[in-house]
């Protein structure tokens, strides 16, 4: 069996619109297809002894062990590839459990296997580990499964999000606050477009970067505390052993070394008490910066508490990693006992990370004169690391409930005195629960970017959301950080609804961020050109700071490649659906296209409305799967499912008595007349009166937006090469005219054909092409229609044929032409520029030359440069 192609999901999807975050495999079982896992002897034991706690599978049976009763009973080998990717994410610590399998419709033997993750990069490993591992217990071959187990950990902890940033984001989820991940590391962007706040770990937008460089300034830190008065160890800068020997004689031992900007316990060596010990941690300070902090080292636990928008929220205890003899077993064996408890685990996976030797542990070992197999007396406790970083197998003790008021006060002036609004204060004292003042503590840093996995998950006491009052600070009560969103799809008109509804919405005084076929627009600025209809294109929108309403169009393609950018939009219209990209991407009949642009309303928020076509069966019957309000619109004012939907209260978009209206219960409310709706052609294209009746009923249910705002909108909507590209775009030569059109299957050949036959013009020649990518009889209907529409065809060809050849499409096409109207004039010019050429060359004065156009902007420069050469009276000489 092998992998024919990986993509990862990200958004809602085909699969599910609940989970987003989905691995999609298409896989070639070959001669597995013939050996359902009864056939395969010895499999099923096989599987059970290499993935025993793949019992807790229930599978379809339901109940625990469901899926070891498939595989005794058969199954194919997909449907084991997906539980097995399932089980290795989960045994590296990463929850997985939901899967699919499903045929392609293509080929016999090759499926799409979906199963979710929880971190791309491991859902990647897991689904080529997972055939790995199946292929192995077909074969009945030995396989080292842990090696990819501990793969996994190391891609999860290499990836994910730390604790830190991890807890925020959770949290701003919880109340339903969007979140873009920015980077690999741990830049997030929480909110949409103007509503938009960062963090980076506990580093928030609002966070003054100030006070982040002199938290980080040990030196300037301790100035300004002690000169506020609050107690903090004495000490001295020093650079070389002569300062460092004058630093001793001023303080004393014991003391502490640090770097004076080093964090995490880098370079710090404390409780040093002989000379010795200080030249080789200065040494140690040294290897971070030149300047290094000498100060008293204060006896007594280390505390850290922890302010969020200058309030006090919780305090810890923290210890450093350690174990305590018995008299009995090594220093090696207590780190393997205390390594063994189920509470540690690799990284940050469980609330106590593995105790690990690093140079630390050697030299605090050596400087007591152990090893590793040093026998510790019964109840001494050896220290492993210099500090009680959890990171470092440290152990963290919640003691909130202690802290005297006198240091809640302290804490929260050291915030304002330093101007953080994110603070971690660390505290050497014997306790908190007397002031610091009396107890002669002191405090030692305070952090910018402070850890929350100490209070969020304490080795004892209580746990403490300390993301929630993070988010507190970022969106107070009531705010969500989201800016409106409508999503647009369908097989026609998309980019025309799109187009219509954001010039609305700029009506009204927004700031517009849209996708389209043809680029992505912040307001009416282009910032990038191309076919931008997927998920990356709408998260574009989505981190522009500038934009405070987005338009987006979603199309197949990006569906099935990635899902959808966002996961809830406030409206959703589906303009229609019809049998185009049928047979790319295993979506094979016309009911599975609908099902996948079922996804953009099944994203609408419970309070939203999904605008459906009233007129399209396929598109009417999205309504009894969605949740959220309905909204219809339709070119029929008698139409019975408009009337009854407004009968019950709804609200609808209809053409009727000429006019764009809105129905609201049995009201209504005349818009405009469409003679006054330029992108109407005086109702001659039909195709984009039903365009605007969505985007005028989207519009409509947003309070920003007013009927006047509408109708100005409709009437300076003008259609050219500027605002709809591509979309009836006229360039009225001296000689002819000529019309630009994207239509591109036979349902917009069709309504093309349909607004060509109300023209009037003494000749229509048609340059028309077909999509390689498209069914033989997409194509075929292409020429069946054209032949109806024009008096003479020219057949050319996109630069990309999609995998046919230049012949394969003239045949197809010159069959559906021949069909209908064997005498009709067809030539056959591959190049889109010639062809022009021709058709000009060739036609009656007065006449209308269609093209159909794939490559818009190209399409259009050529047709421009034919105007300009007929302009300049170039155009005979250039053919010549």
């Amino acid at each position: 069996m092998k992998i024919l192609d990986l993509k990862v999901l990200r958004g809602p999807n085909y699969w599910s619109v609940r989970r987003p975050r989905l691995i999609q495999m298409k896989l070639d079982l070959e001669e597995l297809e013939q050996y359902p896992t009864n056939k395969i002897q010895g499999f099923r034991q096989r599987i059970e002894a290499l993935l025993p706690s793949m019992i807790e599978h229930r599978c379809s049976e339901g109940v625990r062990g469901g899926f070891f009763d498939r595989v005794e009973e058969g199954t194919w080998m997909g449907h084991v590839v997906e539980h097995i990717a399932l089980e290795l994410q989960t045994l590296a610590g990463m929850d997985c459990g939901f899967g699919r399998t499903r045929g392609t419709g293509e080929k016999e033997g090759e499926y799409f296997v979906v199963f979710n993750y929880e971190e791309e990069e491991a859902g990647l490993y897991a689904a080529k580990a997972a055939v790995r591992v199946a292929q192995a217990l077909t074969d009945g071959t030995p396989y080292d499964l842990e090696a990819d187990i501990q793969a996994l950990r190391e891609i999860r902890e290499d990836t994910r999000l730390g604790p830190s940033t991890g807890a925020i984001v959770a949290e701003a989820a919880k109340r339903n606050i969007p979140f873009i991940r920015l980077n690999r590391h741990s830049l997030v962007q929480l909110g949409y477009g103007v509503h938009q706040k960062r963090i980076r770990a506990t580093i928030a937008s609002t966070t003054s970067s100030i006070a982040v460089d002199l938290a980080g300034d040990k030196e300037d830190t301790k100035n300004l505390l002690e000169k506020a008065e609050v107690p903090v160890p004495r000490g001295t800068i020093v650079r070389d052993e002569e300062e460092l020997r004058s630093a001793i004689g001023d303080i004393g031992f014991p003391l502490v070394l640090k770097p004076i900007d080093g964090n995490h316990g880098k370079g710090a060596t404390t409780n040093i008490t002989t000379w010795d010990v200080a030249v080789k941690a200065l040494e140690e300070a040294q290897k971070y910066g030149r300047s290094v902090i000498c100060e008293k080292f204060i006896t007594g636990y280390d505390f850290r508490l922890l302010v969020i928008n200058y309030k006090f929220i919780c305090a810890a205890r923290r210890t450093p990693a350690a174990v305590t003899g018995d008299g009995k077993k090594t220093i090696q064996q207590l780190i393997d006992e205390t390594n063994s408890d189920p509470r540690r685990g690799y990284g940050h996976e469980k609330v106590l990370t593995r105790i690990t030797v690093d140079n630390f542990t050697w030299k605090m070992l050596h400087d007591k004169g152990y090893t590793l197999e040093t026998v510790p007396a019964a109840g001494e406790e050896v220290w492993l690391k210099p500090t009680a970083n959890l990171s470092t197998g440290g152990t963290s003790t919640d003691v909130t409930e202690e802290v005297h008021p006198a240091n809640i006060f302290m804490a929260e002036r050291i915030a304002r005195i330093i101007g953080l609004d994110i603070c971690g204060i660390d505290i050497m004292a014997e306790n908190l629960s007397e002031p610091l003042n009396e107890t002669g503590g002191a405090v030692l840093e305070v952090n910018a970017a402070p850890g929350f996995r100490m209070h969020v998950e304490p080795s004892e006491g209580i746990a403490r959301n300390v993301a929630e009052p993070v988010v507190d600070m970022l969106f107070p009560q009531g705010v969500d950080g989201r800016i409106p969103i409508i999503a647009i799809t369908g097989t026609n008109g998309k980019t025309t609804t799109t187009r219509i509804t954001a010039a609305i919405v700029r009506a009204a005084g927004r700031k517009v961020g849209y996708t389209t076929s043809d680029g992505i627009y912040i307001q009416n600025q282009k910032m990038m050109d191309g076919d931008t209809t997927g998920p990356v294109s709408a998260q574009f929108v989505l981190k522009d700071p500038t934009v405070d309403f987005a338009v987006l169009e979603c199309a197949r393609g990006g569906i099935l490649r990635g899902g959808l950018g966002f996961q809830q939009c406030d409206v959703a219209i589906v303009t229609n659906i019809a049998a185009d990209h049928l047979g790319l991407g295993g979506i094979n009949t016309v009911e599975q296209m609908a099902r996948v642009k079922q996804v953009v309303p099944e994203t609408v928020c419970e309070r939203g409305y999904a605008i459906l076509n009233a007129d399209d069966d396929l598109v009417f019957r999205m309504k009894k799967d969605l949740d959220c309000n309905i909204g219809l619109f339709s070119m029929r004012d008698d139409n019975p499912r408009v009337l009854e939907h407004c009968a019950r209260g709804g609200k609808a978009a209809i053409y009727e008595n000429g006019y764009v209206t809105i129905m609201k219960e049995n009201w209504k409310v005349r818009v405009l007349p469409v003679r006054d709706i330029p992108i109407t052609f005086g109702g001659k294209a039909v195709h984009n009166i039903a365009n605007v009746l969505p985007a005028v009923l989207a519009t409509y249910l947003f309070k920003a937006v007013t009927i006047e705002d509408i109708r100005h909108a409709l009437r300076t909507f003008e259609p050219s090469s500027v605002l709809t590209p591509g979309r009836l775009n006229f360039f009225h030569l001296r000689k002819c005219t000529i019309l630009a059109d994207f239509a591109h299957n036979p349902q917009g050949v069709q309504l093309l054909r349909e607004f060509v036959g109300q023209l009037n013009y003494p000749q229509k020649i048609g340059i028309i092409t077909g999509t390689g990518d498209r069914r033989d009889e997409d194509i075929r209907e292409i020429g069946v229609i054209a032949a109806g529409a024009f008096d003479q065809i020219i057949v050319r060809m996109d630069k990309n044929l999609r995998g046919r050849t230049v012949g394969n499409i003239e045949e197809l096409l010159t069959e559906g032409i021949r069909s209908v109207a064997p005498d009709l004039p067809v030539q056959y010019i591959a190049d889109e520029a010639e062809a022009l050429r021709t058709a000009y060359d060739q036609c009656a004065p007065g006449a209308l030359v269609t093209a159909l156009c794939d490559k818009v902007e190209a399409t259009l420069g050529k047709i421009k440069a034919l105007q300009e050469q007929e302009e300049m009276g170039t155009l005979g000489r250039a053919m010549a």
